[in-house]
């Protein structure tokens, strides 16, 4: 078990010294034990890596600004060991991890399984309202119900250890890491690259999994050139926590397959101390996904400043409100909401000046002082995704209260109110 400085990752090593390395990356909420069951079987044949996201299990939390981010951090630590080539496969966020270097460091990747994964995680606002939350609430809303997203409900209830061991591994995340990575998660979005991940790769997805199920999976396949598709019956998203020798199997079958094992086979080291889940064995389904079109992402005939102002105000304001904006857009408004776009948030909204923080202080001010409170709902909203907290609009709203008068800050209040109760209320 190591750590060495701010650029790498805690991680830890099974298996022979002298085999080829796999990279096993964790999911959003767990660490590196969500592998314990695949481990000894695997490690017979490659030099198992694993490493822990920042901020979970006990790892220093220091939070990541992207997926690519995340994914440099962990090349820097695999270069630091002198791994240069080596497999991959990630469950959920850490499938994304694997994704992004099979697309930006492809010779570093020689084969690649995306492990309840998917091109694109929901939506944006889904997770930033998921950072909203933990960033009112702390990370017990989520705790609670993670057992619902990660496990079918029969082995729910029939495996409360194991449950109750998740639970615990979201609890001990630290926060600000896991809202970094909702925000990373927001921002991901690689299927107009999907074609140019150009190495051998395996899609598995929980039959039952109800976050990134087999539409998303059957998304990858269509997308990338040489995937294949493997269902895992009785599995949500935690599929190798669930049915991990149905997992174990797919795994060996694919790494062994499309990547040459030079390994001579030595013993299983002992099993990890994590949960273990006696569930008969499950015969995984094999299939491969009918070709789909994938939604266009790219809007030609915009410069720069029009792209990045739809970035930053898509970030600030949610997709919800960006897309409504523009669809209900005609060649009479047209001009105005590119005009908004471009110089509003391409121009300043996006200037070094400030942080996004200060200028939804700002925004919320002026907002209330002009008495445009039709549109200060939507402010309240970006607020919040900017990362203040209720108690700091709280003061925003007292300092109009001196400076714009009671009637307005009254109403200002109820609005916001509103507005605050539902972002910061957990969604199911």
């Amino acid at each position: 078990m190591s750590e060495k400085n701010a650029d790498t990752l805690q991680y830890r090593f099974d298996g022979p010294e002298d085999a080829p390395v796999l990279v096993l990356g964790p999911s959003l909420g767990t660490t590196w034990h969500m592998w314990d069951r695949q481990a000894p079987e695997l490690s017979q044949h490659w030099r198992v890596f694993r490493y822990d996201l920042p901020g979970h299990g006990g790892a220093p939390a220091r939070p990541a600004a992207s997926v690519s981010d995340l994914a440099d951090r962990l090349l820097a630590t695999l270069d630091s060991l002198g791994v240069q080539r080596f497999g991959y496969a990630g469950c959920s966020l850490g499938g994304a991890v694997g994704a992004d270097l099979a697309l930006r460091h492809p010779n570093r990747v020689a084969a690649l399984a995306l492990v309840a994964s998917s091109p694109r995680f929901g939506t944006a606002d889904e997770f930033r309202q998921r950072g909203v939350v933990v960033r009112t609430n702390g990370l017990e809303p989520i705790a609670r119900t993670a057992p619902e997203r990660w496990f079918t409900p029969g082995f729910a209830a029939a495996q409360p250890a194991i449950v109750e061991w998740a639970v615990q591994m979201v609890r001990t995340t630290d926060p600000g890491c896991y809202i970094s990575f909702c925000e990373a998660l927001a921002a991901f979005d690689i299927r107009a690259g999907l074609s140019r991940i150009g190495v051998p790769t395996l899609v598995l997805v929980g039959a039952e999994d109800k976050v990134t199920g087999p539409a998303e999976a059957r998304t990858l396949v269509a997308g990338i050139p040489d995937a294949r598709l493997a269902l895992v019956p009785g599995a949500s998203h935690l599929a190798p926590v669930e049915q991990p020798g149905a997992v174990t199997d797919l795994l060996l079958m694919h790494f062994s397959g499309a990547w040459q094992d030079t390994s001579a086979s030595i013993p299983a080291p002992a099993a990890a101390t994590g949960p273990v889940a006696p569930f008969a064995p499950v015969v995984p389904v094999a299939e491969i996904a009918p070709a789909a079109v994938l939604p266009e992402i790219a809007s030609a005939g915009r410069d720069d400043r029009y792209a990045d102002g739809m970035k930053v105000r898509r970030e600030v304001l949610g997709d919800a409100h960006v897309d409504a904006a523009t669809a209900a857009s005609d060649d009479f408004t047209d001009d105005f909401q590119d005009l908004v776009t471009r110089y509003a948030w391409g121009e300043v909204w996006s200037r070094d000046g400030l942080d996004r923080r200060t200028r939804s202080c700002v925004t919320l001010g002026a907002v209330i002082a002009s008495g445009h409170l039709e549109s200060l709902a939507r402010h309240v909203r970006a607020a919040l995704r900017n990362g203040l907290t209720p108690a700091e609009i709280k003061e925003v709203l007292l300092q109009t209260a001196v400076y714009c008068g009671i009637p307005a800050a009254g109403a200002a209040f109820d609005i916001a109110r509103s507005v605050i109760q539902e972002e910061t209320t957990p969604r199911p």
